[in-house]
């Protein structure tokens, strides 16, 4: 249910963030205790402040409320998907490339299957990370987690 949630909420989702040269970065729809929250993660070259948050918002929620797509009653959250940012698609990985990246993966590579580092070239089927002097090759499709690293 939550796919097809979130698949048709992203559907309503990209006119209006087209509008305003925003990207949908991830959609969640998940219950916590006995609430449904559905949270829609937004960014911008810069980023995105309180101001792009609560217009989403507010334009998202009305068009929402028109096409009535959740059967449950919810609470929805506009935001920037934060210092951490994850890396859902091969857009956002190709969009990662020069930065820190955090990674985890499916099976061991190289006797390891968590990998931070540069994130130096994206091809489409493998990423290439820079940890320290190595450069280690990951397939695309082993690759169960990704995001931004932080760097301190």
């Amino acid at each position: 249910m939550s796919k097809r949630v979130t698949s048709r909420v992203g559907e309503l989702a990209e006119p209006i963030l087209e509008e305003m040269n925003l990207d949908l970065i991830d959609i969640e729809f998940q219950k916590e205790g006995s609430n449904w929250f559905l949270r829609v993660f937004i960014d911008k070259e810069g980023g995105v402040d309180i101001d792009d948050c609560g217009i989403v918002s507010e334009k998202l929620s009305k068009r929402l409320d028109e096409v009535d797509p959740i059967q449950q009653a919810y609470f929805l959250e506009v935001s920037s998907p934060g210092i951490e940012r994850p890396l859902k698609n091969e857009k956002d990985i190709h969009w990662a490339v020069g930065k820190r990246v955090n990674l985890s993966t499916y099976e061991p590579i190289e006797n390891m299957k968590i990998f931070e580092g540069t994130l130096t070239e994206f091809d489409g089927t493998a990423l290439s990370v820079l940890e320290g002097k190595k450069t280690y090759q990951i397939p695309y499709d082993k690759v169960a987690k990704a995001r931004i690293a932080v760097v301190f």
